[in-house]
């Protein structure tokens, strides 16, 4: 093998986790003041959803009630919800503990916590590109779904009903002890906005 060749591949970017592998544990902040690591819910389904309040794709989720709907409606059976902001320091999104806080009574959010990941550690880890990107872990701790919350790339709001969610249909097959019949899509959305 070539010392270029090497040297390429030593440089090349993660390609992010595959569904069917163990997903990467991780520790990081909550906008509550508490830390999380990703390994403390083992034994549990969790989903970890990238976000960027500023986003118009994430606004179509939020201001429509749907995203918060969808929290709602999966912690209520048991699921551990983690959304995760990657947005570094004075770019589009970025949320410290109290705008953090702030944005989750705001906005009636309704998963377990806000994950605050300014320098994009955890978000270049699991290779999320997009806001919203989300990832469904199962109960082993490997991941069962990566990808859009659905089927429909647009901002518009009046979308939604007509859409096929990915992530509730991901959830269901694992809550009934199925295999998940779509376990990866095309994430779409604004690009997480890391530190340069």
């Amino acid at each position: 093998m070539s010392p270029l060749l090497i040297a390429s591949l030593l440089m090349a970017p993660s390609a992010g986790p595959s569904v069917g592998a163990a997903a990467p544990d991780f520790t990081l902040p909550a906008s509550s003041g508490k830390t999380h690591s990703l390994s403390d819910f083992r034994g549990k389904t969790v989903v970890l959803e990238w976000t960027n309040p500023g986003c118009p794709f994430v606004v179509k989720h939020y201001k429509s009630g749907n995203m918060q709907a969808l929290q709602k409606w999966a912690t209520e059976k048991g699921v551990i919800w983690l959304t995760v902001d990657s947005s570094a320091p004075g770019k589009q999104g970025y949320l410290d503990a109290v705008t953090g806080e702030a944005a989750r009574k705001e906005g009636k959010w309704s998963s377990t916590a806000l994950l605050l990941d300014p320098d994009g550690t955890v978000g270049k880890l699991y290779a999320a590109k997009t806001t919203p990107h989300l990832y469904v872990v199962d109960p082993a701790g490997k991941l069962a779904y990566m990808g859009g919350i659905d089927d429909n790339p647009s901002p518009d709001p009046a979308t939604i009903k007509e859409s096929k969610n990915y992530v509730k249909a991901a959830l269901e097959d694992l809550l009934a002890g199925r295999a998940v019949s779509v376990p990866t899509s095309k994430p779409y959305g604004c690009g997480v906005k890391y530190k340069d």
